[in-house]
């Protein structure tokens, strides 16, 4: 006699390997929207982790231009007072067409004796400053090199608002990775014995590192 007991009733198991399919299908998806990104991040976790160990050489790039009277005088009218005013849209073209530098339309710092303009950029700095008597411009580009590049995708430091919404994004698809992966070892754990052991370990290692040596 057949022992029906020995399995779930027929409706049971194929709704379970239909979920399972699903667990499958978006495992894959997220996994390969993460990849590019989970090695980026994943090498850059080490150079952050070393970086007082590999040593940078920054290079310096200077450059000097006068501003014409006309586009002196556009910059300096009604901007006195302009606490955060960026660069007339004049002014910005100008420097790029004459310098090669492309300013956005960020928010510059305004005295009586000159415009300063903070340039942050990944991987480096830059500022650029405009007397406003004389129209003499200065521009100083500091390059840190590519991994200070990189380590600074991985921290989204001054890398604007796109990337910032690539982190957020590949975020949440490193979390759909995640959590489909526990899913996916629930739906096994029953044929590899290791399955919870391995998941408890993941868990515990860094919680011990963490009540013993951090501090």
């Amino acid at each position: 006699m057949q022992d029906r007991t020995a399995s779930p009733p027929l409706p049971a198991a194929r709704s379970r390997a239909r979920w399972v399919r699903q667990l499958h299908q978006w495992h894959w998806i997220s996994s390969a929207i993460c990849l590019v990104g989970m090695i980026l991040f994943a090498v850059t976790g080490i150079t952050l982790n070393h970086a007082g160990q590999i040593e940078a050489r920054p290079s310096v790039t200077r450059q000097e231009a006068q501003l014409p009277d006309a586009l002196l005088q556009t910059l300096n009218d009604g901007q006195t007072d302009a606490a955060g005013a960026p660069l007339p849209a004049a002014v910005r073209d100008w420097l790029r067409a004459e310098m090669g530098l492309r300013t956005a339309p960020a928010a510059a710092e305004w005295s009586a004796d000159e415009v300063y303009l903070p340039l942050p950029r990944p991987g480096g700095d830059a500022w650029l400053r405009i007397d406003r008597e004389l129209g003499e411009v200065e521009y100083e580009r500091t390059d840190r090199g590519w991994i200070s590049w990189l380590n600074d995708l991985h921290k989204g430091r001054h890398t604007g608002a796109a990337w910032s919404w690539f982190i957020d994004i590949f975020s949440v698809a490193c979390l759909v990775f995640s959590v489909t992966g526990l899913l996916l070892l629930k739906a096994h754990a029953a044929n590899r014995g290791m399955t919870w052991p391995l998941v408890a370990g993941g868990l515990a290692l860094p919680a011990a590192l963490i009540v013993l040596f951090v501090h």
